[in-house]
């Protein structure tokens, strides 16, 4: 494997671990969250919606600002912002006050998501394009395995705006990195002036593509049904099933190995199959692993050995969907990769975050909800595969 593709899959998943590393180490605290700021569970998980909110329509501001400035200055923004969120989380008196510091939060991390996206497509195309992005994706993985039990930790050792400072000083770290290791991949000859009448007609040429409004909706559905599990699985795992932060962090790792893991194997794949191909495997393998687990769980067997099997299951056929409709959705976009990646990115994250939304009334502290819910999400992405992609022009 040559060394600078490893050694950029090593920065930029550094970067990009930032975001999930706010979500996941906080998700140990939102029982503990609701209970310190006196406020309900569904109050605690409006402040992951508000987050994913900001999360992606802030990647609208800096995937043009990536296109006319450069792919640093965007990522030195959003790290000084996400600071600043992170000090406000520290300081929240109220449940309000917390939500919109991590709205702020939300909208610094934006730049780490649609950046490095950006980077990847400045570097690399195809088959080496997925290359990069799992190995992205394996760094990231710390996230979810570590996250929670660092989250857990501080909690069990201070309490949970310890978090935050946490967040604050891996910030830091980020913007240092960022400074002295990254180089800048968008030379000032192929940056692109931006302005409204520009981005309005490259938002035309995306929102008018079949191929890349599917792949992008396909990879969002995927993420609305992580998102909902995260929302939902602090509260499940330890209220109904009775588990301590600790041990739901363990078993929050379980599920995220199964992502992650598979997300390597996605390189292989698209170059033996196809990447599109993989796409329809990867999603006709998630909507099995979601049909069966409601199934089992409506019918009485929903134990927690058995939800925690068929979501690792489940999240390994997602590791394969993200990689692939991430690389597939920017092919033919390279000159506006930076605007690509953020309407696509600020797509699947309001699609996340309006799942939230919709689920939080029917959640009642058991899987059921839970699982419904991600049950749907698999189905509309099936759905999207097999009646919009599968019909397009084979692109790979």
């Amino acid at each position: 494997m040559p060394t600078g593709l490893f050694r950029l899959a090593a920065i930029l998943g550094l970067l990009s671990a930032v975001g999930p590393f706010a979500i996941d180490m906080y998700l140990p605290a939102l029982p503990t969250v609701a209970e310190d700021l006196d406020s309900s569970i569904a109050s605690a998980q409006l402040t992951l919606t508000w987050y994913f909110i900001a999360f992606g329509a802030a990647q609208l501001i800096y995937g043009p600002m990536a296109d006319q400035i450069g792919r640093k200055k965007p990522l030195y923004l959003g790290l000084a912002i996400f600071m600043l969120g992170s000090l406000g989380c520290v300081f929240a008196p109220t449940m309000d006050w917390l939500a919109a510091a991590r709205f702020v939060q939300g909208a610094g991390a934006a730049s780490l998501m649609v950046v490095p996206r950006a980077i990847v497509r400045d570097r690399y195309t195809g088959t080496e394009a997925t290359r990069l992005m799992a190995l992205i994706m394996l760094v990231i993985s710390v996230s979810p395995m570590l996250a929670p039990l660092v989250g857990s930790g501080l909690i069990a050792v201070w309490d949970w705006r310890a978090i935050f400072v946490a967040l604050c000083v891996a910030a830091a770290f980020s913007l240092l990195m960022t400074a002295t290791m990254l180089p800048e991949t968008l030379e000032k000859q192929n940056r692109v002036r931006v302005n409204a009448r520009s981005l309005i007609s490259g938002a035309s040429i995306l929102i008018k593509d079949p191929a890349f409004m599917s792949l992008t909706f396909i990879g969002g559905f995927g993420l609305a049904s992580f998102f909902v599990f995260l929302a939902s699985a602090s509260f499940v795992y330890t209220g109904q099933f009775g588990l301590s932060p600790v041990e739901f962090s363990l078993a929050f790792a379980v599920n995220a190995v199964g992502f992650f893991a598979a997300s390597q194997l996605a390189p292989n794949l698209g170059a033996r199959f196809g990447i599109i191909k993989t796409i329809s495997m990867a999603s006709t393998g998630f909507l099995c692993c979601a049909a069966l687990l409601l199934a089992l769980t409506l019918a009485g067997y929903g134990t927690l050995p058995v939800i925690i099997f068929l979501l690792f299951l489940g999240n390994g056929f997602l590791g394969l969907i993200f990689p692939t409709t991430m690389v597939l959705a920017l092919e033919d976009h390279g000159e506006i990769a930076g605007l690509a990646s953020s309407l696509g990115g600020t797509f699947q994250m309001v699609t996340g975050a309006l799942m939230i939304v919709v689920v939080s009334p029917f959640f009642d502290g058991t899987a059921t909800p839970m699982i419904a819910a991600i049950t749907f999400c698999a189905v509309i992405a099936f759905a999207l595969t097999r009646l919009v992609l599968l019909r397009l022009p084979q692109q790979d």
